[in-house]
């Protein structure tokens, strides 16, 4: 199985774009993408374009790759539309680095692209009620209400989401469980939008201190709004290339993919940490990589929710198991900490473009390990983690997708 590496990326902003198509923006990722690797769109084997709402808010249901990239010459290749939730972008990298590990491909491209923000907000909001996620939501919260830690008085009722109540339940199991508390979670918030000013495509750069957080408007407790990921639009590119021929690209800044593995998710109790499917998925990756959690130098990782990101790092060995929370209060998980996370903003300030999401994350890790981040620079930076989830099912993520990257 030969080798690959990162050799390009690109990314939009994150966040409102009312006057831009999903092909606008998806062609901008994807000529900043070329233009970092050194490569033209004749260079290509393949091309992977992700996405998840295009066909309901855009009433465009069919070869949305194809559209977006022929105009950019990128034409007689293999072209995959690949659709998985939120780590949609993050599985067509993982199909695309399979492809190349197995001769059938040298060189692949990978787009993620969303729009969320609309004009109609009874459109938007149906996007996250869709009856089967609904259902699988509702029955989570029925199943898990009894394990729960108490909500203040006012404040059990319903928000106005079911999926961020999914969410809020998990969060409260994840308190009663370790006897965490709100601040803990209102921590990794602040964090991470202390971490998203110095970030210029992220979507909100506003510094929150954890009081301004818990005293921000309730979503459904113990999530207040800066606790949770915004709608966003957007779009993120990576080319991939097979390392023996990288010589094709002398320009590149390579970035080796260590390992990128990704599993769905599997019953078990609710409060069974120990089977989560991010712990598992991340064991397997961190066997392909031949390293260990301690290695890690810096990690992005799925924060839909704050209180997700808790969740996260302990199910990578980053935190031990209900310390994660205080380890963001401590310092950390923060730039300048042990082991910095979301130093992009997280999705909770970068924005959360569903289908351009998980590249959001890769041009983060590759923005760092070439040690182009500015003043979010984490300092030595050889070996990063992504973690990407996708959907929701049964008592965890749908799925998660870890990719390790290191320097060459």
């Amino acid at each position: 199985m030969r080798t690959v590496s990162v050799i390009g990326v690109g990314m939009t902003p994150f966040g409102r774009h009312l006057d831009r198509t999903h092909t606008d923006l998806a062609q901008q990722a994807v000529t900043a993408a070329l233009a970092d690797a050194g490569a033209l769109a004749g260079d290509l084997g393949m091309a992977i374009y992700a996405n998840v709402v295009q066909g309901f808010f855009a009433g465009e249901m069919s070869i949305p790759g194809e559209y977006a990239l022929r105009p950019l010459g990128i034409q007689g290749v293999r072209v995959l539309h690949v659709e998985a939730a939120c780590a949609s972008a993050t599985i067509g990298m993982h199909v695309a680095t399979d492809y190349i590990r197995a001769g059938i491909v040298d060189v692949a491209l990978i787009v993620g692209v969303e729009k969320l923000y609309s004009t109609d907000r009874d459109k938007r909001f149906a996007v996250f009620q869709q009856p089967l996620d609904a259902g699988v939501a509702q029955d989570y919260i029925a199943r898990t209400r009894h394990m729960l830690a108490p909500a203040p008085e006012g404040l059990d009722g319903p928000g106005p989401n079911i999926m961020m109540d999914a969410y809020a339940a998990q969060a409260r199991l994840y308190m009663q469980t370790y006897g965490a508390g709100q601040r803990q979670i209102a921590a990794v918030s602040a964090k991470n939008h202390y971490h998203s000013q110095f970030n210029p495509l992220s979507q909100y750069r506003n510094v929150l201190s954890i009081d301004e957080v818990l005293a921000a408007p309730n979503v459904s407790w113990p999530l207040t709004v800066p606790m949770c990921a915004p709608i966003s639009d957007g779009a993120a590119a990576a080319v991939l290339c097979a390392d023996d021929v990288l010589d094709r690209f002398p320009a590149a800044r390579p970035v080796r993919v260590l390992a990128a593995e990704s599993l769905s998710g599997s019953d078990r109790a609710p409060d069974d940490y120990a089977r989560h499917v991010t712990r598992i998925v991340s064991a397997r990756a961190y066997e392909k990589a031949g390293i260990g959690p301690q290695d890690v130098d810096l990690a992005e990782v799925h924060d839909a929710s704050s209180s997700g990101e808790i969740v996260q790092v302990e199910a990578l060995g980053l935190s031990r198991p209900g310390e994660a929370g205080h380890d963001a209060e401590a310092g950390i998980t923060a730039l300048g900490g042990r082991i910095p996370v979301n130093v992009s903003g997280g999705l909770v300030s970068k924005g959360h473009p569903l289908g351009a999401t998980g590249l959001g994350q890769i041009f983060e890790l590759v923005t760092q390990l070439r040690g182009q981040a500015g003043a979010r620079q984490v300092d030595g930076a050889r070996v990063a983690l992504a973690e990407n989830s996708g959907g929701f099912y049964g008592v965890e993520d749908g799925l998660s997708a870890v990719t390790i990257l290191a320097t060459p």
